[in-house]
């Protein structure tokens, strides 16, 4: 039986400003807190990760902006993972801590969909790690080109497609995770 742990990327200040609008940015959060409770009643670990943009001059450890939103509930059981680039395994404890924990299975939400999320999904998989994607507990902004809506789409279309590596990639959706359980 694989041991989950729910992976919550970058949901922190700078991100969600007046100036940086995510879609749907109070659902996510909503349904991030709800997984949590979740997962930690299960027993599950809870993994925050936080952007350490000390090399851009921005989102700063210990800064207003690098801290996690409010509305977030953040538990002392839970884990606090700082990372230096879009890839939240790339030269961080993650990946190590993952494995002290004995898991093989991450449930994924955060912001945002088109940089970090993507990047740590891409990087869990040539891990091997079974990776569940919830399709409406991740977020992002709006693009040049396309609405944040619709990054989101091609995103879960995107990993529903993929040809996994010896691990397993799906999308579903907060309720869908909450109900298939330990499936």
């Amino acid at each position: 039986m694989s041991k989950k742990a729910l992976l919550v990327i970058d949901m922190q200040r700078i991100s969600f400003t007046a100036h940086t609008p995510r879609f749907d940015a109070e659902g996510v959060v909503r349904r991030i807190n709800t997984l949590s409770r979740y997962f930690r009643a299960k027993s599950y670990p809870v993994v925050f990760v936080q952007h350490d943009g000390t090399k851009e001059g921005e989102c700063i450890p210990g800064t207003f902006e690098w801290k996690l939103l409010p509305e977030l509930v953040v538990e002392p059981t839970d884990s606090l993972v700082s990372k230096t680039a879009n890839d939240a395994f790339y030269r961080s404890e993650l990946h190590s801590l993952l494995t002290r924990l004995k898991v093989d299975e991450l449930v994924v939400t955060g912001c945002a969909t088109d940089f970090c999320v993507e990047a740590t999904v891409q990087s869990a998989l040539v891990k091997d790690l079974q990776v569940t994607m919830v399709r409406d507990g991740h977020t992002t902004a709006d693009r040049p080109n396309l609405t944040a809506k619709n990054v989101i789409d091609h995103y879960n279309w995107v990993w529903e497609n993929m040809t996994p590596t010896n691990g397993s990639i799906r999308v579903l959706t907060t309720e869908e995770v909450l109900h298939t359980g330990d499936n």
